[in-house]
C-alpha cells in the first residue's frame, strides 16, 4: 500500500485525519496516513487565504520521483481563494456542485500530477458534524440538541446545507452555541458520530474516501 499525504487548512482538519480518516483507511491497509497543514504564519497555525498556500505544499510533495505515495487535500468551499487557477472555467458556474466538481479539475490540470487528488469538502468540515444528532446530543445542551437535530431532519444530505455567511454550517452551529470550539468540539462531536455514519450521509466525502483507497492500493 501506498503512504497518503493529506493537505489540511488548518488544526481541525489535521485532528480529523489523525483520529478519524487514518485509523478508519487503516483497515484497508492504508498504514501511513499523514496530514500536512498549510503554514502561513510562524505560528503555524494553518489557514488559507491563497491558492498558492495549496500548490506550494503540493509541489513540495510531488517534488519526489518515487511512486509509493499518494497527496490530496481536505479544505472547505465555504470562503475558499478566490485565485483558484483557471478562474474562467468555474466562476460562472452558479450550482455549488458542478462549481466544486469544476475548481478540483482545474486544480488537477494546474498540480498536473496523477498521484495528486484534489478534494474541496462541500460546504466546510461542520457540514460532516451534522451527519447524525448524536455528537450534538451527548456535548450539546438538550435545547442546543434539539435546535441541531430540526437542520438535520430539514436535510436528506448534509452537505446541502448552504453556503451563504448566514447558512453555513459553522455559522448555524455558532448561532445555536456562541462559545463553539471549533478545533475541541468539533472533533469530539465528530468522534460521537463515528465516521461510518459520516460516510453513509455525506456522498461527496464517501467517493473521496473510496477514491483515496483505490489509489492507494
Amino acid at each position: 500500500m501506498k503512504r497518503l499525504y493529506i493537505i489540511v487548512e488548518g488544526q481541525t482538519e489535521q485532528e480529523f485525519v489523525n483520529s478519524m480518516i487514518a485509523p478508519y483507511l487503516k483497515q484497508y491497509g492504508i498504514e501511513t496516513v499523514v496530514p500536512i497543514v498549510i503554514k502561513t504564519s510562524i505560528s503555524g497555525r494553518g489557514g488559507l487565504s491563497k491558492y498558492s498556500h495549496i500548490k506550494k505544499h503540493a509541489d513540495n510533495l510531488l517534488g519526489s520521483k518515487k511512486t509509493d505515495f499518494v497527496v490530496s487535500m481536505f479544505v472547505d468551499y465555504f470562503r475558499i481563494p478566490k485565485n483558484l487557477p483557471n478562474k474562467g472555467k468555474w466562476e460562472s458556474v452558479e450550482n455549488h456542485l458542478e462549481q466544486i466538481l469544476m475548481m478540483e479539475k482545474c486544480i488537477a490540470e494546474d498540480i498536473n500530477d496523477n498521484r495528486f487528488i484534489p478534494y474541496i469538502q462541500m460546504h466546510e468540515f461542520e457540514t460532516l458534524l451534522f451527519s447524525s444528532n448524536k455528537g450534538f446530543d451527548y456535548y450539546f445542551t438538550n435545547k442546543e440538541s434539539a435546535q441541531t437535530k430540526k437542520i438535520i431532519d430539514a436535510y436528506n444530505n448534509p452537505e446541502d446545507i448552504n453556503t451563504t455567511p448566514e447558512g453555513a454550517p459553522s455559522k448555524r452551529i455558532l448561532a445555536i452555541k456562541d462559545n463553539y470550539d471549533k478545533v475541541l468540539e468539533g472533533n469530539l462531536v465528530a468522534l460521537e458520530i463515528g465516521i461510518g455514519d459520516i460516510i453513509s450521509k455525506c456522498p461527496r466525502f464517501r467517493a473521496w474516501i473510496e477514491k483515496l483507497i483505490e489509489a492507494c492500493k
